[in-house]
């Protein structure tokens, strides 16, 4: 089976932001909207929609960005705001399971969030390869997100967390 096309598509001059993601969203692809999230908010904006009518799965590295960036939101005055929309079953499921809920509006109506439109959504993310150590220090970052958004998450992902900051400081050493 041939690997399945995976873009970000961003509307970065509506309000709120709108972000499309279509395909399987992972840790290999995830690192440009991460950038795109960092740089939008350093821009000034606080508020986001992802709809994830087109996404057909995400890994914890994922949802461990989208977890980082709806924590720096609601430290910001006023609070920003981060919602997910358009879940399928199964995403929505993966979603809730890992806290996300908590910090993060969920619409699980299947249509359009709060009354936006991410249609617009039409600049896809585009960024060079990760190298083995980068990649494990995004990938460690986004699993230590998901133990400060839900103490659950700890066992969930400790030995995952571990091996990765045994991975980083071997590189730095």
């Amino acid at each position: 089976m041939p690997d399945e096309e995976s873009v970000f598509l961003v509307d970065p001059s509506s309000h709120p932001v709108a972000v499309k993601i279509v395909g399987r969203a992972s840790f290999q692809n995830v690192m440009p909207l991460k950038d795109f999230l960092k740089d939008s908010a350093d821009s000034g904006k606080r508020c986001y929609v992802f709809d994830f009518s087109e996404c057909s799965g995400m890994d914890s590295t994922v949802l461990g960005v989208l977890v980082g960036c709806a924590l720096d939101l609601r430290k910001l005055v006023p609070k920003g705001s981060l919602v997910l929309s358009r879940l399928s079953e199964r995403n929505s499921s993966l979603v809730r399971s890992l806290g996300l809920h908590r910090i993060a509006t969920v619409d699980d109506s299947n249509g359009q969030a709060d009354g936006t439109d991410s249609s617009g959504a039409s600049t896809a993310l585009s960024g060079s390869g990760l190298s083995e150590i980068e990649s494990a220090r995004l990938c460690l970052e986004s699993h230590e997100n998901l133990v400060q958004a839900d103490d659950g998450n700890q066992a969930k992902f400790q030995d995952v967390i571990d091996y990765l900051k045994n991975r980083v400081s071997e590189e730095g050493s």
